[in-house]
């Protein structure tokens, strides 16, 4: 379970070492949170009320192991597991939820039930991963579509969070200082 390589500070990647504090690092390290993050939601999310969120939150988790593993690699010949299909069918997941729920003119405040409030924390831990890996891409190459994949997987968050409330009659709180910011058609975060 320990290998001692770690305490000085250094960690492997595939294709050699980093420091523990590397952007590589921070950067599929806060991917690997989200994946904790979406078994949590997973584990209080009612499978029998929600057929269709449970087993998407499963294959996330895997693509989440997927692109941990393309953000870790600094070889160049590395065959990149998360591809162009996954982020398709995130938006295709967004569009159905997008559309099942009701439309959106304001900002809304996370919460709601407990799997709704698991799946706003997880949108969040999404959108540091992607600051992170923004940082990465500006200095090193790495799989663009992680990126993309990413970038989705926080608005698939905020979608499925509204669909749990929305399917459990509990509705969003709007800001109570929002302006209007969706306009119609516009009912993405």
């Amino acid at each position: 379970m320990y290998t001692r390589s770690g305490d000085q500070g250094k960690t492997r990647v595939i294709g050699g070492t980093r420091d523990k504090d590397d952007i590589r690092i921070e950067a599929y390290g806060t991917c690997d949170e989200l994946n904790a993050c979406t078994a949590k939601a997973a584990a209080v999310l009612d499978d029998d009320l929600f057929p269709d969120i449970g087993p998407e939150l499963m294959q996330i988790q895997h693509e989440l192991f997927d692109c941990g593993s393309d953000l870790s690699s600094i070889k160049e010949d590395t065959v990149w597991k998360i591809g162009r299909q996954s982020t398709t069918y995130l938006e295709q997941r967004i569009d159905i939820y997008t559309e099942e729920a009701p439309a959106l003119q304001r900002f809304i405040l996370p919460g709601g039930t407990a799997a709704s409030a698991e799946l706003h924390i997880c949108r969040t831990v999404a959108r540091r991963t992607e600051r992170q890996i923004t940082t990465l891409a500006k200095i090193e190459n790495i799989n663009k579509e992680v990126q993309r994949y990413i970038n989705r997987l926080s608005d698939y968050f905020f979608a499925a969070a509204r669909i749990v409330n929305y399917r459990l009659e509990i509705a969003d709180v709007e800001y109570n200082r929002s302006a209007v910011v969706f306009r119609e058609g516009h009912n993405k975060e």
